[in-house]
């Protein structure tokens, strides 16, 4: 039945991206191929041999590791603000990501992140037969996030063609940075965080070569960052913090705004309609959910998930499916879980827009005119990745 509900899913993504393709005849097959069964046998590994089972746990206790060293930095600074034994979603889960960002940018000061970011990158282009730009893009966004990564690839950028653009945006988009993964894992599991970033990075190479398939003719370079200015290793430490920090406010303003916003629409629904909105959109999305192996008593539930993350972002949709896991079976929650991890809603693709706007104005702007099918081409990915982990459940 895991099958069945596997064919229902992928066919569902190709039928719509089918739908709205550039070009339908060159549409990339034997790739596709590839990266879906890659998809499958990760996914297998992860959660049903030792060894993955071994890794993903290590990986796990890792982040806890480190957001438990976040933990003393709070403490210290804020400590005696929350009663003892309660939780504040602010202390938890956002303010560890100022720590995340310092380790990132050290593990970048000394080189180490580029290096894996360009060899994995060049394995993944030999593997898929994607670019070599494309594939480090791919990696390489799902470790330093969005809208830094961009600034790795600042000098190709105002010269890649239309589709190429539109494929490193949805890989922007379908991805997490590791700085987020910890923030994630506060609210879910974490091992379906960690196979989340994993089935994304194939995820949207697949939809990619469906909506927006084409071949290399010209030669390309991998991003070089040699050629920027080395600041000292204390200033990149406090750019760092900083950069942690601003992050930590713009996702907090945007938490308060959008939960408050989904709040005032419940009391206008519900004092017109006598029905939340959530309940609503949770009816139009349960097909959806349904095909991709949700059962179909919980469809309206994690459909309801699945549009308020889409309609705000991955944190409003985990904070208010943390309210209703208890009611769901081991797969809804697996598959509602992955399908959260990435950044497909309608406030990234601004991001996403105004970020390559600051580095070419051109590229900015036919990013603005494929807005829609850059967020409809990410949300397709999540659902790729939704429906691949529902098969080992």
């Amino acid at each position: 039945m895991n099958f069945i509900f596997l064919l229902t899913g992928l066919l569902l993504v190709f039928a719509i991206a089918f739908l709205v393709s550039n070009d339908r005849k060159n549409i990339k097959y034997k790739r596709i191929l590839i990266m879906l069964t890659l998809q499958i046998v990760f996914v297998y590994i992860l959660m049903h041999t030792n060894a993955g089972i071994v890794a993903i746990t290590k990986v796990g206790v890792f982040f806890e590791n480190l957001l438990a060293i976040a933990d003393t930095g709070i403490q210290f600074v804020f400590g005696g603000m929350v009663n003892e034994g309660a939780t504040t979603f602010f202390f938890v889960a956002l303010l560890p990501l100022v720590f995340m960002a310092v380790l990132i940018g050290i593990l970048n000061y000394i080189k180490v992140l580029p290096i894996v970011i360009k060899y994995l990158g060049l394995l993944l282009s030999k593997i898929t037969g994607m670019g070599r730009l494309e594939s480090y893009f791919a990696v390489s966004t799902s470790v330093l996030g969005q809208p830094e990564v961009f600034l790795t690839i600042t000098k190709q950028i105002p010269h890649l063609s239309r589709k190429r653009l539109y494929t490193i945006c949805t890989s922007a988009m379908s991805a997490i940075s590791l700085a987020m993964a910890g923030a994630y894992m506060t609210m879910i599991e974490p091992k379906y965080v960690v196979t989340a970033v994993v089935l994304n990075i194939f995820s949207a190479l697949i939809v990619a070569n469906i909506i927006n398939p084409y071949d290399l003719d010209e030669d390309e370079d991998l991003p070089q960052d040699e050629e920027s200015k080395r600041v000292p290793f204390f200033q990149m430490i406090g750019d760092s913090v900083m950069d942690g920090f601003k992050i930590v406010i713009v996702v907090a303003a945007m938490l308060l705004g959008f939960i408050a916003l989904m709040e005032l629409i419940n009391v206008i629904f519900q004092s017109i309609f006598h029905i939340s909105f959530q309940t609503v959109i949770g009816y139009i999305f349960a097909p959806i959910a349904f095909l991709m192996g949700v059962p179909w008593a919980e469809a309206v539930q994690a459909g309801g998930i699945m549009a308020t993350k889409l309609i705000t972002n991955e944190f409003v949709a985990m904070l208010n499916f943390g309210g209703i896991t208890e009611n769901l079976s081991d797969k809804t929650i697996a598959i509602v879980s992955v399908y959260l991890v990435s950044f497909a809603n309608f406030g990234t693709v601004g991001i996403v827009s105004g970020s390559i706007k600051s580095i070419s104005e051109k590229q900015g702007n036919h990013v603005s005119k494929f807005a829609l099918k850059l967020l409809l081409g990410a949300t397709l990915a999540s659902v790729i990745s939704g429906t691949m982990i529902g098969i080992v459940m």
